[in-house]
């Protein structure tokens, strides 16, 4: 189950881009007896934003999130031949044209989750370079 919730590291992103949504799951950090920071996935209803807490939001609940904010719309394509490539697309809504698209980039991914990890993935970093 905790494949359909986004990794942390990018958890901790769209916290700092402002993400305060609703979400069922979260990830707890702390400084542990050894001082190594550690850190949990938790199932749980959290909003707000915490100092050691992070939401950890549906891959779903994200991709909404950008279209909501930024008006960016991620999409993962896949292109069959053999073998099958996922290919991942952004664009900006408005203006019904593409920013990214990995094909163009010669950049596939063999299985969905990679593809959807880095659509996340250039989806904060669009955002942050903004």
């Amino acid at each position: 189950m905790n494949k359909e919730f986004i990794p942390y590291e990018q958890a901790l992103e769209l916290k700092e881009l402002g993400f305060d949504e609703l979400c069922i799951a979260y990830y707890d950090q702390w400084v542990d007896t050894n001082n190594e920071v550690k850190q949990m996935f938790r199932v749980g209803e959290i909003k707000g934003v915490f100092e050691n807490i992070t939401p950890a939001p549906l891959y779903q609940q994200a991709f909404r999130w950008f279209r909501e904010k930024y008006n960016l719309f991620g999409c993962i394509d896949l292109q069959v031949c053999t073998p099958s490539h996922w290919f991942i697309r952004i664009d900006k809504i408005e203006i019904n044209d593409y920013l990214y698209h990995s094909e163009d980039k010669d950049i596939r991914f063999n299985t969905y989750e990679e593809a959807e990890l880095a659509c996340l993935i250039k989806l904060i970093e669009i955002v942050k370079n903004k």
